[in-house]
């Protein structure tokens, strides 16, 4: 999804990833095209099948039922050049991925976006601290942030949770909040909130993703911190207003 969001905002980009030969990998494959994502570095490993999620939607609210086939992510990063990388959710083969990145990142001095996924956060803070000590910039929701912090109380404040992130490793630190907005803090510790822009809630899936393609878009494009949360916002209520992660990405 940030793959394509940040292709349609002008940028070059490129998907490292391991999918199946099925029919629905195939159907991954023609849509990163067609999106003018790069699918050099995309595994396909043979006889096997797609990951696969159903979405049920109920009043702007969704349920997920997710399968994940189990993969080895043993990527090749040999012959890769990036000035950002953009490092996500993976499967339980994620560690040796995820540490390959690392050695990436400091080897070609590239920047990292991290957002971390729902495996790598419940295996406790200790097991990304390498991640996060290099991120330069971490996108998370305010659950996921009190998860990483140990946080029990569910009323956390958030400039608290900003700061106690930043003290991890990362320059910039993305919060969003659903109906209450998203808010940052920059590399000079200087604190911002951004509201929502309200609209027809038709499905939100892709809408954390769609903030974070717009706001890193807007970064790498040497934009304010104001301006990076403008554009993610805007990318977000977007994607929000129709069905599915990337019909609704914005175009530059």
């Amino acid at each position: 999804n940030v793959a394509v969001g940040v292709s349609r905002l002008g940028l070059n980009a490129g998907l490292v990833a391991e999918i199946g030969d099925d029919e629905f990998a195939q159907k991954i494959i023609n849509t990163l095209s067609l999106e003018k994502v790069d699918i050099s570095n995309v595994k396909q490993t043979e006889r096997q099948q797609s990951s696969f999620s159903t979405i049920i939607n109920f009043k702007g609210e969704r349920t997920i039922f997710s399968e994940h086939v189990k993969r080895s992510h043993n990527f090749n990063f040999e012959n890769i050049a990036a000035k950002w990388v953009y490092l996500t959710s993976l499967g339980e083969e994620w560690i040796g991925a995820y540490n390959k990145t690392v050695d990436f990142i400091k080897n070609f001095k590239a920047r990292l976006a991290f957002n971390p996924g729902t495996l790598q956060i419940s295996a406790g803070k200790k097991s990304i601290e390498n991640v996060l000590y290099i991120s330069d910039v971490l996108f998370v929701n305010k659950e996921e942030a009190e998860q990483i912090l140990n946080v029990k109380d569910q009323k956390s404040n958030i400039n608290s949770l900003l700061n106690e992130l930043q003290e991890l490793g990362p320059k910039i630190v993305v919060i969003t909040d659903g109906k209450n907005g998203s808010f940052t803090i920059d590399n000079k510790g200087n604190i911002s909130k951004k509201g929502i822009i309200e609209t027809q809630v038709v499905e939100k899936t892709g809408a954390g993703d769609a903030y974070s393609s717009g706001f890193l878009s807007a970064l790498i494009n040497n934009k304010s911190i104001d301006e990076a949360m403008n554009l993610g916002t805007k990318n977000s209520a977007s994607v929000i207003e129709k069905v599915g992660a990337q019909a609704g990405l914005l175009y530059v």
